[in-house]
């Protein structure tokens, strides 16, 4: 979440997301009727976890496109926090395809059923294409929006995940051990919890207020102690306001300066040069004891 910007991100993502979209959800619906002919489980989860991520395309597009509304009376920020919640979604929606892929595995490791490995081979082919074809789209978007990068980290993971199942039907193809299936099965559940795992912690945080993880505000607080007019600094917040832009709001005790105007400037400077912070509201005040100000005392930070 370095970018700084009060302007979208560019229409391109829009498109990246359309075409994503198209793909993906035309190759689960090949994918899914040979799995079922073949009856693959390694196939069948893979169609499974890209469904899934047909829906989290979905719910990204919908959180990238809100994004852009314009603010208003009620939504003073706009929408922009719908990326957020776009984020979240994705990565439970992640969770729980994990937990239905590892339930079949474990099932079919009691029952092994025959394969067709010529079908599973082919099909997940076309799959490490489509879905590393995908991915390119969200590439240069996924340093600096965390809704991007759970676009990008599922079409990622599923480029690999599809040549794990290339590499379960050449297995079985030459040795003809049908558990490898749900073995490769629990492999692709295993790499897609990892893979979601920080992403899910890190957008729980943005939608509880925390600081966003590539800022450390304490350095934030050395940073505005080191304003020489600046005596005191309290009440500081460091919230994400979307998944590309982040506020922050502090009071400083500033006794004397002959300049207001040109200090909040700098102030403003330093914290989007040194940190990406776009949003400021920033209050000062002569005193601490003068301003009688009720949130200097339980300010922490």
């Amino acid at each position: 979440m370095h970018q700084c910007s009060h302007h979208p991100l560019p229409d391109r993502f829009g498109r990246a997301f359309l075409i994503g979209i198209g793909l993906n959800a035309g190759f689960v619906v090949v994918e899914g009727i040979y799995g079922y002919a073949t009856d693959s489980l390694a196939l069948l989860a893979d169609a499974g976890h890209n469904l899934s991520d047909v829906l989290g395309l979905v719910m990204a597009w919908a959180g990238y496109a809100l994004a852009k509304l314009p603010p208003n009376q009620r939504h003073t920020y706009g929408w922009r926090s719908s990326t957020i919640l776009a984020a979240l979604f994705n990565s439970l929606l992640l969770i729980a395809a994990v937990g239905g892929i590892t339930w079949e595995a474990l099932q079919r490791l009691r029952h092994p059923a025959p394969v067709d490995a010529n079908v599973v081979i082919t099909v997940a082919l076309i799959g490490v294409v489509i879905n590393t074809g995908t991915a390119l789209l969200f590439a240069r978007g996924r340093k600096n929006d965390l809704n991007l990068r759970g676009a990008y980290l599922h079409m990622a993971a599923d480029a690999l995940l599809s040549m794990g199942v290339v590499i379960a039907g050449v297995a079985i193809s030459f040795t003809g051990l049908l558990w490898i299936d749900p073995i490769i099965s629990l492999v692709i559940a295993a790499v897609i919890f990892l893979s979601t795992w920080n992403l899910l912690k890190e957008s729980v945080a943005l939608a509880l207020q925390a600081v966003p993880a590539n800022i450390d505000p304490q350095q934030v607080l050395q940073d505005l102690h080191a304003f020489q007019e600046v005596t005191d600094v309290h009440d500081l917040h460091i919230w994400a306001v979307s998944t590309t832009e982040t506020c922050l709001t502090v009071h400083l005790e500033v006794p004397y300066t002959e300049d207001q105007d040109l200090l909040l400037k700098r102030i403003r400077n330093t914290l989007h040069d040194r940190h990406g912070i776009c949003h400021t509201t920033i209050q000062v005040e002569r005193s601490t004891s003068g301003a009688n100000c009720g949130q200097a005392a339980a300010e922490s930070l």
